[in-house]
């Protein structure tokens, strides 16, 4: 009996709770733990895997959104995994031991619904790449390999560096990106000294319509317009944009909240894909195993756009269809003395 991505998909997509290739080998007749172990060590799956998924699922539009961000993978109380490395989750708000997922989401326009259209691992110590250099390059490949119309780049602001804000200005496509409170900035025209982005004096019709900056570090005669958000009620954002005809902050912050929806694949992602319970060592099955979760989390929402239930009540009811035929021919009779 032969054992290929598919079969290790669909368990990741039916299995409640438990993601390990043990439990898998139990509930799998003629299968044992070594043969899915040693697919799962021999097979490569890449990042054009999921492309080639999701590409006849895709919804195209001129107005679309493209998005990158980062999650941490918990591996923290697997010091013996490769891949593993101590890195800053943002979830959790401290440095952790796991591994680096750079996503790409494509977010259309109008309807916007969402696709994760490419993904790297960040591992510098076997590719030598830092996660900027993860995100141009699948930024590059969304224009000149995918050929996706898009128009605006999103990121968090940790992306938010000269180089990559100068390659999406060369591309010819919009960025709006949050600056750190520290970043240095000018919005006297070369009058006065930089200052802290949180350190700005803002005009009500500044407030309202954002102001012309110049960020240190970039090129002298490039300005980009910067908008304070408020978030909540203790926390403000300082955006920074490319788009110098943009003069409204609620346009803005509307624009904004569509960043949110990669922070809201990256926490289905991790809970319905056991994307995260993986306990192989070896870094080419925690690839494998994670090529296969994103696999599952598109087939999952694509299921919930088709039958406009969300991903949640998708993967939760396969659970309600279970206790339905139980409580019908329940496989172990209930007996009172």
């Amino acid at each position: 009996m032969s054992f290929t991505k598919l079969d290790y998909c669909q368990y990741l997509l039916s299995s409640p709770i438990n993601y390990t290739v043990t439990n898998l080998a139990d509930h799998l007749e003629g299968i044992s733990h070594d043969r899915i172990n040693r697919y799962l060590r021999g097979e490569k799956l890449t990042p054009r895997l999921l492309w080639e998924n999701v590409k006849p699922l895709l919804q195209p539009s001129p107005n679309a959104y493209l998005l990158f961000d980062d999650t941490v993978l918990d591996k923290r109380h697997s010091t013996s995994i490769e891949l593993t490395r101590r890195q800053y989750s943002g979830n959790e708000h401290r440095v952790l031991r796991g591994i680096g997922l750079v996503s790409c989401v494509y977010v259309n326009g109008e309807t916007g619904q969402l696709w994760v259209i490419d993904y790297r691992l960040y591992d510098p110590d076997g590719d030598a790449q830092s996660k900027l250099d993860h995100v141009s390059d699948m930024l590059k490949g969304t224009i000149y390999s995918k050929q996706l119309p898009f128009q605006t780049v999103l990121m968090d602001s940790w992306y938010a560096t000269q180089k990559l804000m100068a390659e999406i200005d060369q591309l010819e496509k919009l960025y709006y990106c949050p600056l750190k409170t520290n970043r240095r900035v000018d919005d006297s025209g070369g009058h006065a000294s930089y200052v802290r982005v949180d350190e700005l004096i803002w005009r009500d019709e500044e407030l309202h319509q954002g102001k012309l900056i110049k960020i240190r570090g970039f090129p002298k005669d490039k300005k980009v317009k910067l908008f304070r958000v408020t978030v909540s009620t203790n926390r403000t954002e300082f955006v920074a944009t490319n788009d110098l005809s943009q003069a409204s902050t609620d346009a803005l912050r509307d624009v904004c909240g569509i960043r949110w929806k990669i922070e809201e694949f990256h926490r289905e992602l991790k809970q319905l894909t056991g994307v995260e319970a993986c306990q192989c060592r070896k870094a080419r099955i925690q690839r494998n195993h994670i090529a296969c979760a994103l696999l599952v989390w598109t087939r999952l929402k694509s299921i919930a756009y088709q039958t406009g239930r969300t991903i949640y009540q998708v993967k939760h009811g396969m659970l309600s269809d279970y206790l339905i035929e139980q409580l019908k021919h329940p496989s172990i009779p209930m007996s009172l003395a």
